[in-house]
């Protein structure tokens, strides 16, 4: 009798335990999916919703829809594009931009312009490097 009473004791301990471990993993899940999931999610959108902001006449852009035109006119909540060899005028929401072209460009050519002055600093510090190293075994 008393070794059943010492048992349930021991169970209903346990058992707080394990729920206090049961609502620890449940957080831990909740916020694992907020960093894996919500907030990568809201960033994108975030600067979405900046690139269409930043659209400005004369940049070529792509729509959901694929289509693709240069902006004529921009207006609060729609733009003109005007697409093809005819010049045909479209309205747009400006929601439907899905990729600004020029801007896309604009930032691979400024990304390639830096990686292009890193490679040539680093082949001024090899040279430089290669320079110094030539002057000591001279003076030995």
């Amino acid at each position: 009798m008393f070794d059943l009473l010492t048992l349930e004791a021991a169970a209903s301990a346990t058992g707080s335990r394990s729920n206090i471990g049961m609502i620890v993993l449940l957080v831990v899940m909740v916020a694992g999916m907020y960093f894996l999931m919500i907030r990568p999610q809201r960033k994108q959108q975030k600067k979405d919703q900046e690139m269409r902001e930043s659209t400005q006449v004369g940049d070529e852009i792509t729509t959901i829809g694929g289509i693709m035109g240069r902006v004529v006119t921009v207006k609060e909540d729609s733009l003109i594009i005007e697409t093809g060899a005819d010049r045909n005028k479209m309205k747009i929401a400006r929601w439907a931009i899905q990729v600004n072209n020029t801007a896309t460009e604009k930032m691979r050519a400024e990304q390639e312009a830096a990686k292009a002055a890193a490679a040539k600093e680093r082949e001024e510090k090899a040279a430089k490097k290669k320079k110094g190293k030539k002057a000591d075994s001279d003076k030995a």
